[in-house]
């Protein structure tokens, strides 16, 4: 068990290094032209009760332009007591003020592993402040 998580780690912090190496040089090849651009490491876990189920970091390069956004980059799938998948993964969103205090906003996103059927995904929501 423990060779298995320091390979997964080790696998991470490459998938990692690559991701951020390949979108900074972007980014550093020509500033004027990277505006919009962005880099989102990310990681979710999940827990059913007190057992942990799995976890994905996902390494999104991204751009942001006003009230839209997407993003796509490498992802690890870390499921409990099974070898780590490699893959893709990817989200497009938009937001936007429906009132001075109302804002509404959505996200499709997707995700698909070597071994695992494709998943896909949809967030619709609301935000008032006060």
């Amino acid at each position: 068990m423990y060779l298995r998580k320091r390979f997964l780690f080790q696998k991470m912090i490459k998938a990692l290094i690559v991701s951020f190496a390949v979108g900074g040089a972007a980014a550093l090849a020509s500033p004027a032209q990277a505006e919009g651009f962005y880099l989102n490491p990310e990681y979710n876990a999940g827990w059913s009760g007190s057992d942990f189920t799995a976890g994905v970091l996902d390494l999104g390069v991204g751009y942001e332009s006003g009230a839209f956004f997407a993003q796509i980059g490498p992802s690890v799938l870390m499921g409990d007591g099974v070898d780590a998948e490699t893959g893709f993964s990817g989200k497009a969103g938009l937001s936007g003020a429906v009132s001075d205090s109302v804002g509404m906003y959505g996200e499709v996103s997707f995700a698909k592993y070597e071994d695992v059927d494709a998943g896909y995904g949809l967030k619709v929501g609301a935000k008032y402040s006060f």
